[in-house]
């Protein structure tokens, strides 16, 4: 078996804390590990780490590539990651990870390939390996597999599935298995709660397992454009990816097939689809209340709070999301979560940076925090990691003062190379090469001043950089 991880999406229903720059699937929710993490070590569970392959946009290589250098080091060595070219939604991704286990990992038509959103939460792992296992079983039969969620409440943010009455006859499974009669997108609350007492429906968990030649047939009828890409190589089909229509998985093939079947699980699964999940997944208080961070609360009930850098106060709420950041507070009515793509969407036609980018922004050698900002002005704190550097690069319109807080800095300022210790600065002039290195075992810290007439990050003209990024 092969599994693909999706973890290309750039979704903002988990705005502000999840934005377009670092979306849900780095999110740390729980504990130490990210929702990527998280479903990486679920799946290696089933699979050895040479057949996990995730599959990402390529803003997000050093997220992804982070996220399993800190899993483990097998993980990290025998893993693959393909970058898609351009966002063209699930249909295109999942047929170029196919094509890849197909050329590159030679998968057979003997085997499967298991797909699976990455920033879902499920529990048990055990039991949804045992799920998996045996839904593999029906796929090798030669029918597409989807993973039904047994309803506990009538949502209205999730599809449906809907299962035929009788369970198909297969031998060698331990869990039953239906043909789809239908699938159905986000229904009304008085269509859900017909779905939850017909027996017939479940959630649609995005996850589904099935043979490469199947998959492949199934694009080449009712998603041609995309079906055709299978008859050239990876490279050509890469090569291509940009021209492939912008299409889900559902509506280019799951939707339209005959051959698909549903098996339903009966085990927690959460999509981590808006606040109210979040509310959903985390413990509670005595008064039905979920916090984090640095909270004091009085006569509040039922209510999510989770503060993030300041002290963070309710009195007298009840049903109640409350999301501290650095630059952004969110206050919503339980059930109304959902509305936070509408504020996402009027942000951006405001041109509001909010949308995209925190804080603090994350790079390959590090982060950096902004820390104010004014006319012509704007400081940052900056964290180099161990044995990581910046690239060799030079700015037009603006000057650098750096003044190192912890930790060693190696300096390249035009033709000088040199050390900066702590409480020690130095000065970088515009339009002069430089480079700050971190040659230590510790992080670096600098405070990083920036004086011009435009400080944008695009005012970078690279010359060196062994992270591979572009130039300029």
């Amino acid at each position: 078996m092969k599994v693909l991880l999706l973890a290309g999406g750039s979704g903002t229903r988990l705005w502000p804390l999840s934005r377009k720059s670092y979306p849900k699937q780095f999110i740390k929710l729980k504990g130490r590990q990210s929702l990527l993490q998280e479903t990486m070590a679920r799946v290696l569970l089933a699979v050895p780490p040479a057949d996990v392959i995730v599959l990402t946009n390529k803003e997000y290589k050093f997220h992804v590539k982070s996220d399993m250098e800190s899993l483990d080091r097998e993980v990290n060595a025998r893993g693959h990651i393909i970058f898609e070219p351009t966002a063209r939604n699930t249909a295109p991704a999942i047929a170029l990870g196919v094509k890849y286990c197909m050329d590159k990992l030679g998968a057979t038509d003997d085997e499967t390939v298991f797909v699976c959103p990455s920033d879902h939460v499920i529990a048990p792992s055990g039991r949804f390996v045992e799920y998996l296992r045996s839904a593999e079983k029906a796929a090798l039969e030669g029918y597409i597999v989807t993973f039904g969620i047994k309803p506990t409440r009538p949502e209205t943010g999730y599809g449906y599935i809907k299962r035929e009455l009788h369970p198909l006859t297969l031998s060698g499974l331990t869990e039953e298995i239906y043909r789809v009669e239908k699938f159905t997108e986000k229904p009304d609350n008085k269509t859900a709660l017909e779905y939850i007492g017909d027996g017939q429906h479940y959630w649609n968990s995005g996850m589904f397992i099935f043979r490469p030649s199947v998959i492949a047939e199934e694009f080449r009828r009712y998603a041609p454009e995309i079906g055709r890409m299978f008859d050239k190589s990876y490279e050509e089909m890469l090569e291509g990816f940009a021209s492939l229509p912008n299409i889900s998985i559902d509506y280019a093939v799951m939707e339209k097939s005959k051959n698909i079947a549903t098996m339903p699980m009966d085990i927690y699964w959460n999509d981590i689809g808006s606040w109210d999940s979040i509310f959903e997944l985390l413990e509670k208080d005595q008064g039905g209340n979920a916090t984090t961070g640095d909270v004091v609360s009085i006569d509040t009930k039922d209510t999510m709070v989770l503060a993030d850098k300041r002290l963070t106060v309710t009195i007298g709420i009840e049903d109640c999301l409350v999301v501290e950041t650095d630059d952004v507070v969110l206050v919503s009515k339980r059930g109304h979560a959902q509305k936070v793509k509408n504020i996402v969407s009027l942000l951006k036609e405001r041109g509001r940076h909010e949308v995209n980018e925190h804080v603090t922004t994350y790079r390959p050698w590090g982060s950096y925090t902004l820390m104010g900002k004014g006319d012509r002005y704007q400081i940052k704190r900056l964290i180099v990691n161990p044995l990581q550097s910046l690239s060799l690069q030079m700015h037009m319109h603006r000057s650098e003062h750096w003044v190192v807080v912890s930790g060693t800095a190696k300096v390249t300022v035009g033709e000088k190379e040199l050390y900066v210790h702590a409480n020690e600065s130095i000065y970088v002039p515009k339009t002069t090469p430089h480079r700050l290195e971190n040659k230590g075992k510790i992080p670096l810290e600098v405070i990083e001043v920036q004086n011009g007439e435009y400080l944008n990050e695009d005012d970078i003209m690279r010359f060196e950089d062994i992270y591979e990024r572009e130039r300029s």
